[in-house]
């Protein structure tokens, strides 16, 4: 059991199709606001260093992208507090939506790579990563998806069946208009998990429209207790910080664990499924 009791946490909401140095400036300033705050973990959307607007990014020299992960962690090293920030990063074929989690030290500790495209764009340019998220923050386990991986509810529950209390979600729901329209009045973007897990659910999505008008992105960030309900919400249009203490007591994983027992012919498969997670929790997406 984790001795940490609770985990103050701030998901900050940004526009998704800006330039790399405008996306640092407006990173470094929401690490300083959190750590004002007093916040322990800070989240930004998924790419938010990058942008996620493809026509723009598969022109990023990569040393560039590099530098501002490398500021990143220098900034969170003087915050003092653990940071997850996202970029797109070119591999030797395609590329990866990846989420870097830094400590309080600088040092990167933790890698996802996005498993499920989603996007035209993104499906052209990215491939999708070979793992399941599982790591520490303070000694309470964790775990990541970004985006579109929320509607894979295996991408969560496996690592709520290995321990992890919170799911955090950078996200970027961008989409035509009509499209974010719908995700609002249908019942947002991204669905809680809480309600079929019983963790903690932290989604730091992204606002703006793209730079020919077609598209924009639909906030609403959130961070939502075990039950499903909501310990604070960001509106649709504008930047911004949202913060909450997570009472980690609340977070049993019982739904989880629950199907990790029951029925009992399935048991031994979802053990088998933990331990792989386990293994591979440490792999550097490549």
């Amino acid at each position: 059991m984790s001795a940490t009791k609770t985990l103050q946490v701030s998901c900050v909401q940004l526009h998704w199709a800006k330039s790399l140095e405008r996306n640092l400036e407006r990173t470094l300033h929401y690490i300083r606001l959190a750590a004002e705050e007093g916040s322990r973990v800070v989240v930004f959307p998924e790419a938010n260093l990058t942008s996620y607007y493809f026509p723009y990014v598969a022109r990023l020299a990569p040393a560039a992208v590099q530098r501002a992960l490398d500021k990143t962690r220098r900034a969170a090293k003087e915050a003092g507090l653990w940071v997850i920030a996202g970029s797109v990063r070119k591999t030797a074929d395609r590329f990866l939506n990846l989420a870097h989690v830094i400590s309080p030290a600088g040092d990167v500790t933790h890698e996802y790579a996005k498993v499920h495209m989603a996007g035209r764009d993104e499906r052209k340019f990215c491939r999708g990563g070979n793992k399941v998220s599982l790591f520490e923050i303070d000694s309470v386990l964790c775990t990541l998806v970004i985006c579109r991986d929320g509607r894979h509810p295996e991408l969560y529950r496996l690592p709520a069946m290995a321990g992890a209390q919170v799911l955090f979600h950078p996200s970027c729901s961008s989409d035509e208009i009509e499209a974010v329209w719908w995700k609002r009045v249908a019942g947002r973007a991204q669905q809680p998990v809480g309600p079929n897990c019983k963790m903690f659910h932290c989604v730091a999505n992204t606002v703006g429209q793209s730079p020919d008008g077609l598209q924009t992105s639909s906030g609403q960030s959130f961070i939502r207790e075990p039950s499903g309900m909501p310990l604070a919400e960001a509106g649709w249009y504008q930047e911004e910080m949202i913060t909450a203490v997570l009472d980690l007591a609340r977070a049993d994983r019982s739904y989880a664990l629950d199907s990790l027992n029951d029925p009992p012919f399935l048991s031994r498969h979802w053990q088998a499924m933990v331990k792989e997670v386990k293994a591979r929790a440490d792999l550097k997406p490549e």
